[in-house]
């Protein structure tokens, strides 16, 4: 359990089943063209590859953000992480992140990697604030606006 900037208690669990519509719902308000619930479900429900955790809000009793990567041979990639737009800034996007990170180590994969709209600066900062690092560019990888695609990667230190 840890506390936001503003003293909530937030707790970062795995996803499951339970936490579809919640997530589905933080999907919608976060972004323009959103997964459908059904990928979510698949996700959730069928993918072994998936990972996904939520971060609940005990004092409410709601969950507030979700993160989500692939486990693909021995890295972490990164397919989504949102939080509801009343609890952005608080530093969940943050324990978030930090969570998929341990989730990763834990699996012995070298590192995390994402594709970041190149027009998304505030997760941009997001990320750079926690370690990761632009290796390249994917153009006009967003069909809706054709807008680039940053690659970021986060190689973890080995411990050899």
């Amino acid at each position: 359990m840890t506390k936001g900037k503003n003293l909530k208690m937030i707790t970062i669990v795995d996803a499951s089943e339970k936490h579809i519509d919640d997530i589905f719902k933080i999907e919608i308000q976060s972004f323009d063209i959103p997964w459908s619930r059904a990928n979510f479900e698949r996700e959730i429900k069928n993918n072994e590859f998936a990972l996904y955790v939520v971060a609940y809000d005990d004092e409410n009793d709601k969950i507030v953000g979700y993160g989500g990567m692939w486990h693909v041979v021995n890295e972490g990639h990164i397919t989504n992480i949102a939080v509801l737009k009343e609890y952005r800034r608080q530093g969940i996007g943050m324990m978030i992140i930090r969570q998929l990170e341990k989730i990763a180590k834990d699996k012995e994969m070298i590192g995390l990697t994402l594709e970041v709209r190149r027009g998304n600066q505030d997760a941009i900062s997001l990320y750079r604030k926690n370690g990761f690092i632009m290796s390249g560019i994917r153009k006009e990888y967003y069909s809706d606006t054709k807008e680039d695609a940053i690659i970021m990667w986060k190689y973890f230190e080995s411990e050899n």
